[in-house]
């Protein structure tokens, strides 16, 4: 049994413990928040007994083997290395952390402990992300050598700690982006990012005043708070010369919302999102080609079922992370120079 513990229980913590509780091989022994109201409640809910305000006191347990980190942006390096220092194995919502240093810091824990730290990159765990990679590892699309992704809102500021700097880091990049960006990377193998050409937009706000359409919001929104961008564009370059053209926002002057990763090989092309295609040519013919899958799109649920499964297969079985952190790191550096070059006005070399 793998004996699992929850550091932060705000909304993100139910696709991690829900999981948890349906995995036979897993025990979940203790929950953790700083609001003790909503502790006290997920801990009802769940049947969890242990319940802690302070992350410390939860970590000197030594029934627990591993931690999900479900917390502010801001506490995820913190708390990441305390756990692994502490002997548990963690798993860490994206994105690992806010800055490069605090990346590289909590590499080298990994490395002197030699415990296994997962990053939560849900979309690699999606089944469609799956079967699209086993096409990609058989070379159908070739050299994937472009990508180009947009998650774009039209209205959606979460609020609370997502528009608060100091605690998220950011806002649709570092929120959004931050999945775009790694799925985009991953499919086309993880190449060496070598400079970034980035902007970032504040014009809008949160726009809280707009009528008759809901919103996902926080748990803690607050309409009046909101010091993060509303929009980020960039291009990505590789040492291998591949690209990635990028866009993402909170809120934007939109027809709809729009979500798609597009990728480009010389063999063949694939749409991932909002469902997966693929593009091929057969006898001097272009073809467009539709998997006959039961969900051709992106099943969060499912996603996080299997992240979590996986999480729990490499804590007890050794099974090969597909998210280390060492991934975590190269997708902050490249998160940190797209809003570097924003404010600067100038590509930046990594």
């Amino acid at each position: 049994m793998l004996r699992v513990g929850v550091i932060g229980v705000g909304s993100i913590s139910e696709f991690h413990i829900k999981p948890y509780l349906e995995n036979e091989n897993v025990e979940l022994v203790a929950l953790c928040d700083l609001n003790e109201k909503r502790l006290a409640e997920k801990g009802e809910l769940y049947g969890v007994t242990q319940l802690h305000s302070d992350y410390h006191e939860l970590l000197k347990n030594k029934e627990i083997d591993a931690v999900s980190i479900c917390t502010w942006n801001d506490s995820h390096a913190e708390i990441a290395i305390a756990a692994l220092e502490s002997g548990k194995n963690v798993l860490v919502e994206k994105p690992l952390c806010m800055t490069v240093e605090e990346a590289l810091a909590v590499e080298e824990a990994v490395e002197r402990t030699g415990k296994i730290l997962q990053v939560g990159f849900v979309r690699r765990h999606g089944d469609n992300a799956k079967l699209l990679k086993t096409f990609i590892d058989n070379n159908e699309l070739g050299e994937v050598y472009y990508a180009k992704t947009s998650c774009l809102r039209r209205l959606g500021n979460p609020g609370g700690w997502f528009s608060d700097i100091s605690k998220s880091g950011g806002g649709p990049l570092i929120d959004l982006g931050v999945h775009m960006i790694d799925i985009c990377w991953y499919f086309m193998g993880k190449p060496r990012p070598v400079s970034v050409s980035g902007n970032t937009y504040n014009k809008l706000g949160n726009r809280s005043h707009i009528e008759n359409l809901s919103f996902y919001q926080a748990a803690d929104y607050d309409p009046s708070l909101n010091d993060v961008e509303d929009l980020t564009n960039a291009l990505i370059r590789f040492e291998n010369g591949a690209s990635i053209m990028v866009d993402v926002s909170f809120t934007l002057q939109a027809k709809k919302d729009e979500l798609y990763v597009k990728l480009f090989g010389d063999k063949g092309g694939a749409e991932f999102e909002p469902e997966l295609a693929f593009v091929t040519e057969k006898h001097n013919t272009i073809m467009n080609v539709t998997p006959q899958v039961d969900n051709l799109g992106f099943d969060v649920h499912k996603a996080f079922v299997n992240e979590i499964n996986h999480f729990v297969d490499c804590c007890l079985e050794g099974k090969e992370n597909i998210a280390p952190v060492a991934d975590g790191v190269q997708v902050m550096k490249m998160l940190n120079a797209i809003y570097e070059s924003a404010k600067t006005g100038k590509e930046v070399y990594l």
